[in-house]
């Protein structure tokens, strides 16, 4: 019940004032969210890389409300991209963006999203890196595939995500666990109808696992998602049973989250991607992660208890 409460303080101007004073919650948001520049970040990027780790950027930043904001969340990345060129990193660091920060709830979005969408994808190639479109909830999802789908057209090592609590989840993995596709798999973090979505976390899990085996028994290039242990275990065994080898799969698990893990993954010979957000709007970022699953609150509870 807490997540519409936590979701309309996000939309909180006053809200939005006062967590944001509390210096308390500058510590625990830095712990998440390195930075607002890409001069912040650009150190964690390198750090990171340097320690044999791969990482995925997002530009932070949802509920745009003009065409306007999203051609400047489009220059964003772009900029991302020139650092990345610059520092001759773009096989370590690929980007992940959400199709609605690009414009796609607007009038219209299904085009706007994609005509900004693709100068992003053609740079990242440019520089040897690609781009994955984040899934968000199950009413933007047939325009996310669509949109994914023509941009492999010109650009197949485009990515995208699937969510293992949507009922659509293991027909979509069939279709997508083609030759040359990249899916990065993840449980779902948006409150999603019963009608749409398993709502028990043992139902979730089952449904990861299921999910997990098609795209680790396909053609495509799984990229798995999750800080569970157990589904890490379970993931590394349907890989070793599928007869893929290391480099043929990835762990993805957020920044801040798990770091030594991180580290063992990749000392082990695992390719290991960190998902790394940063940005100016990092408060309403902050607060839907904080909505979007009971654990996410506890875990930044605990945080800001220790940090205080």
């Amino acid at each position: 019940m807490l997540g519409p409460v936590i979701l309309a303080a996000s939309r909180s101007d006053r809200m939005r004032r006062l967590i944001s004073a509390a210096p308390v919650t500058k510590q625990v948001v830095d712990r998440f969210i390195p930075g607002e520049s890409v001069d912040d970040v650009v150190p964690i990027i390198e750090e990171l890389t340097g320690r044999g780790l791969e990482l995925t950027m997002d530009v932070v930043g949802e509920d745009i409300t003009t065409p306007e904001q999203a051609g400047a969340a489009r220059d964003a990345y772009l900029e991302l991209i020139d650092r990345l060129r610059d520092l001759g990193l773009g096989e370590r660091v690929e980007m992940s963006v959400k199709l609605s920060l690009f414009g796609q709830a607007l009038d219209g979005g299904h085009e706007l999203a994609l005509a900004n969408v693709r100068p992003v994808v053609e740079a990242a190639a440019a520089i040897g890196t690609t781009v994955t479109l984040d899934a968000e909830d199950h009413t933007t999802l047939d325009s996310m595939f669509a949109i994914h789908e023509e941009l492999r057209k010109d650009f197949p090592q485009t990515g995208c995500v699937i969510q293992a609590y949507l009922f659509r989840t293991e027909a979509d993995a069939r279709r997508l666990a083609a030759a040359g596709s990249r899916v990065r798999l993840v449980k779902g973090a948006y409150k999603e109808p019963a009608e749409v979505a398993y709502q028990q976390k043992h139902e979730i899990d089952k449904a990861y696992v299921r999910v997990l085996r098609i795209l680790m028994e396909g053609e495509g290039y799984p990229m798995v998602g999750s800080h569970d242990p157990r589904l890490i275990s379970i993931a590394q065994e349907l890989a070793r049973q599928a007869g893929r080898k290391p480099d043929e799969y990835e762990f993805q698990m957020l920044y801040g989250i798990r770091s030594d893990e991180h580290l063992r993954l990749a000392a082990e010979g695992h390719r290991m991607r960190v998902y790394t957000a940063y940005g100016t709007d990092w408060y309403g970022y902050f607060m839907r992660r904080l909505a979007e699953k009971p654990a996410n609150l506890r875990f930044f509870a605990r945080s800001m208890i220790t940090r205080g």
